[in-house]
């Protein structure tokens, strides 16, 4: 089941509160409201820590508030992938340096694959980091899957059975987790099935602009796919490059193939007025551009998007 969009709960001027007011303040799971599209036609923007290989996480938050984004996804923190074993010291330092910034943390980017062996104890772990930084999401990787039918359903199986084990912690933390489009799980259809198996209001999906891309989907064939359960958004940008790992390079917004802004079209229309991630991968492609170049363009052309949504 998708969120119950009937209802509608406007949330307080303060953004860095927004997310979290309806289900901390009237106790009620981040899935049942949305901002209403009369009152709010624009989609917000954050920007991912990724971006960010050589600076610290406050110099990062500075850098992405001076530019104008309206949230951070933590991915890299001080330049490095982060879990659970995080100090106490440094999980205050990062709620303190975001509050300060009046960023709130859209979403926190988890190293955990649901397909690994015995991923449960660190997603609980997580799922306790995300609620402490007063975060609504927390994003979880499918992981590769198997060409072997057999191994392959036992994956989807063990997967599934990670995440109803996990739910009842996450609904007493009112935090969703999302499996994105990534790995063996690019193509929406495969995390359709996923989702199919796991009809929980506490977990949803991650749309990557680029990887249904990829896999051969249209905007419209993902939306049929996981539209309802979309409740995140990465967005990037590529193209077919037989110099790059994988065939494709990342590229600035507006410079690769990826139909972004059918992607905002398929999600306006469906409803989606939450975040948007600009999602620049540094940290995994250190020769693209540095953040200080890479993000003022990303916000622009992204805004672009948005204001011509249809």
């Amino acid at each position: 089941m998708g969120p119950d969009r009937s209802r509608t709960i406007f949330p307080p001027a303060n953004n860095l509160d927004a997310i979290n007011f309806a289900y901390r303040i009237n106790h009620l799971s981040p899935l049942t409201f949305h901002f209403s599209h009369q009152m709010s036609t624009q989609l917000r923007i954050a920007f991912s820590t990724l971006a960010f290989t050589d600076r610290n996480l406050e110099e990062a938050i500075s850098l992405g508030s001076s530019l104008g984004y309206a949230g951070v996804e933590l991915r890299v923190i001080d330049g490095q992938l982060f879990d659970s074993s995080l100090s106490t010291t440094d999980r205050a330092r990062i709620k303190q340096s975001t509050m300060a910034a009046r960023l709130p943390i859209v979403a926190v980017g988890s190293s955990v694959v649901l397909t690994s062996d015995n991923p449960g104890p660190e997603l609980h772990r997580m799922l306790a980091l995300t609620n402490e930084w007063e975060s609504p999401f927390i994003r979880v990787y499918g992981g590769h899957l198997s060409e072997d039918p057999e191994t392959r359903r036992n994956q989807m199986e063990s997967a599934a059975k990670v995440l109803e084990e996990a739910i009842p912690v996450a609904e007493r933390f009112g935090v969703v987790m999302l499996i994105e489009t990534h790995d063996g799980f690019s193509a929406s259809k495969v995390a359709a099935e996923l989702l199919a198996k796991v009809p929980s209001k506490s977990f949803g999906a991650i749309w990557d602009s680029l990887h249904p891309h990829r896999m051969g989907e249209t905007p419209a064939e993902v939306y049929k796919n996981i539209g309802a359960r979309t409740y995140h958004v990465h967005i990037k940008d590529g193209r077919r490059s037989s110099a790059h790992k994988g065939g494709w390079q990342l590229v600035p917004l507006g410079e690769g193939e990826v139909p972004v802004q059918e992607v905002l079209n398929q999600l306006v229309a469906g409803g989606y007025n939450g975040y948007l991630t600009v999602e620049w991968e540094k940290y995994w492609h250190p020769e693209i551009e540095s953040a200080e170049v890479a993000l003022p363009h990303e916000l622009k052309v992204l805004q672009g998007y948005v204001e011509k949504v249809k």
